[in-house]
């Protein structure tokens, strides 16, 4: 339960721009975690999390780079398989990390993929054509060691 529950601070604070613990308690409760505020300060401090000045003038929790890139390899080596069917790409994770990794190939599209929408352990990817499915499953998979 704990490292799902770090893995989801992990997310939200690269999703939000979350400016207090207040906030991220509430994040974590919307997401099904029972947290108290001295189990966030833990985290924060055990994820090594800190705060920066956004763009909005105002201070922000995030990841130090070397600790976001962590993680964003860990979501994406969270994939268990690829499959596509015509321009459709199905991507399965570990429980509770699809939207993590959906966010992440979101942030790393180039144009061939529509967009994804993510469930619990499941993406469903939709990508320009069937030929951009087939060539993005393919490049998915040798990124991530299935192939």
């Amino acid at each position: 339960m704990k490292n799902q529950r770090l893995e989801k601070v992990k997310e939200l604070i690269a999703r939000f721009e979350i400016e207090t613990q207040d906030e991220l308690i509430d994040k974590l409760r919307a997401e099904g975690f029972a947290v108290t505020q001295a189990t966030v300060s833990r985290d924060i401090r055990e994820l090594k999390i800190s705060k920066v000045l956004g763009a909005n003038g105002k201070y922000h929790y995030a990841m130090s780079e070397h600790a976001a890139v962590r993680t964003r390899h860990s979501y994406m080596m969270s994939i268990q398989s690829v499959a596509f069917a015509n321009n459709l790409v199905v991507i399965k994770t570990g429980p509770g990390l699809a939207q993590a990794v959906a966010a992440e190939l979101d942030s790393m599209d180039h144009g061939e993929i529509l967009g994804c929408v993510a469930g619990d352990d499941t993406i469903l990817a939709v990508a320009v054509s069937d030929a951009i499915a087939a060539v993005f499953c393919e490049n998915l998979k040798k990124r991530i060691g299935l192939l």
